[in-house]
């Protein structure tokens, strides 16, 4: 690809609207930051999903980008469409954090009066008046991990990148398909890195802070902060 005025400019902007358009958006890091607090999850686990996240948020942006050129779709049109995948994926955001919180509401309340089942190995019990002292299953080994990232990986794949859409589209309309195609590398390049540099930043924060009698509200603070970051993006269009 030969790099002239026009590319060079594109591709800083599109480098700038990523690190912009990642900074101002906390659904792009609170989810991560929470739960990994919540779940106990190490610091490569936090990064590896933060990743994964971040390539089906900006990949499907760049798939429903070329889809819409090659069926002759207008930038407007393929635009709207964005936009009204993320609202889908911001009211999905609101109500994964609901729900998710609602679920931690009731595992507090459950370990509160010692009727949370506990399981070591094949063998399930419970422990009169919430104590105990001895090892779990730690919860990221748990079933409800799986699901759990499933769920914020679905919603991630339908939030848009809505300043990519304009960036991606001017190139590849003029037949410049290889500088469309970088410009979105750039752009999804820099959302990435700024989300783990971001994450990675959160994680060593929150797993310092003590949380004492709350510990086991971890839950369902982090969903109360997972909505309220999809709230932000309806009510505020962050």
């Amino acid at each position: 690809m030969t790099v002239d005025r026009f590319s060079a400019d594109l591709l800083l902007a599109a480098a700038g609207l990523a690190l912009t358009h990642t900074l101002l958006g906390p659904d792009h890091y609170l989810p991560f930051i929470m739960l990994a607090r919540a779940r106990r999850w190490g610091r490569a686990r936090t990064l590896i999903v933060t990743a994964a996240c971040g390539v089906g948020h900006v990949g499907s942006s760049i798939l429903l980008g070329m889809l819409g050129l090659m069926l002759g779709a207008t930038v407007g049109w393929i635009q709207r469409l964005e936009g009204a995948r993320g609202d889908w994926a911001a009211w999905g955001l609101v109500w994964f954090g609901l729900a998710y919180m609602l679920w931690g509401v009731r595992a507090a309340l459950r370990r509160r009066r010692g009727i949370e089942p506990h399981a070591h190995g094949a063998h399930v019990h419970m422990h009169p008046g919430g104590r105990h002292h001895h090892h779990h299953v730690h919860l990221e080994d748990s079933p409800q991990a799986g699901s759990t990232f499933w769920a914020l990986f679905i919603v991630f794949v339908l939030g848009p990148c809505e300043p990519l859409i304009p960036l991606f589209v001017l190139p590849a309309s003029r037949g410049r398909w290889d500088l469309a195609i970088t410009t979105g590398a750039v752009f999804g390049a820099f959302t990435i890195a700024a989300m783990i540099a971001i994450v990675a930043l959160g994680h060593a924060g929150i797993e310092r802070l003590p949380l004492g009698r709350l510990e086991r509200w971890t839950h369902a603070l982090a969903g109360a902060v997972i909505a309220a970051s999809g709230l932000a993006v309806v009510l505020l269009g962050l």
